[in-house]
């Protein structure tokens, strides 16, 4: 089975052409993802057929649960299809390219550069803040801010957002490199509060266009970068007036930009990059 893998700021994932393809999906996420015995890589993402939109994208996570989105991915899957012509690639290739997601069909408009996609932009959609449709356990409430939450290891005041996949977000002053994500992660997205399990941000505010920030991706860990993550930081940042409608989130893994200007879809522009491509012994 033929994958290449491509990786957004440094979150990397094995895309596979499998229209003609069935298989057993979240046991090979769970092969092909391992670092040490497999290709290496924060999940797989799958081309399939789309009857609502130009392709329709299926991500699993590197422990098999499947994700309804991946704002990284999405741009790569974007360069995959393109590049294995699944899509029209060249100066035919339409602009932009809608992609059907677990989250609703989104349009993602690829950025070229010597005729090679290195960048994209992708409406992320708007933003869902209702409590119990991120989902949170906190019911007969509204927008959240800085809700207090105690773990072992750690007490955080998370802002709750979904876009698409859900997101609990913590403003801290202490350095983000410092805190012990691999130790406080899985009990965030393990909590009582979270009917889905969440995926967990940490953010230090630099300044009103600049972000840094450490995610632990529900179902994969600790990541290089995070797309989702960093639209719902800059959401929850832009709900509390840290921000201006602009801002660059810095991740280990290399630089996002997101816009959003209080309503309407989140915008998200940020790199992507082929690592190899390979195969999978059946």
């Amino acid at each position: 089975m033929k994958f290449t893998k491509l990786h957004g700021a440094g979150n990397d994932y094995l895309f596979i052409d499998a229209r003609n393809q069935e298989r057993d999906w979240p046991t090979l996420s769970i092969a092909m993802s391992d670092r040490h015995l497999g290709a290496g890589s924060d999940g797989i993402i799958l081309a399939l057929p789309s009857n609502k939109a130009d392709l329709r994208m299926r991500m699993f996570n590197a422990d098999g649960s499947e994700g309804e989105m991946c704002g990284n991915g999405i741009r790569c899957f974007v360069r995959f299809a393109l590049d294995q012509g699944i899509l029209p690639n060249g100066d035919s290739a339409v602009s932009p390219i809608s992609v059907e997601t677990g989250a609703g069909v989104l349009d993602v408009t690829p950025i070229r550069q010597g005729g090679e996609m290195v960048r994209a932009r992708v409406s992320m959609g708007e933003p869902i803040l209702v409590p119990a449709d991120v989902p949170v356990d906190l019911p007969g409430q509204d927008v959240i801010l800085d809700h207090p939450l105690h773990v072992e290891g750690g007490d955080f005041e998370l802002t709750f957002v979904s876009m698409g996949n859900p997101h609990a977000i913590a403003f801290i002053d202490q350095p983000v490199d410092e805190v012990r994500l691999t130790e406080v992660g899985p009990l965030v997205e393990r909590h009582s509060l979270f009917p889905n399990r969440i995926n967990f941000e940490i953010a230090n505010v630099v300044d009103r266009g600049r972000i840094k920030l450490r995610v632990w991706e529900r179902g994969s860990g600790i990541t290089m970068a995070c797309g989702t993550g960093a639209c719902a930081t800059a959401v929850a940042a832009r709900l509390h007036n840290y921000i201006d409608d602009k801002v660059a989130i810095e991740l280990p893994g290399g630089e996002l930009t997101v816009e959003w200007p209080g309503h309407g879809p989140v915008i998200l522009e940020g790199p992507v990059a082929e690592v190899y491509q390979g195969e999978w012994p059946d």
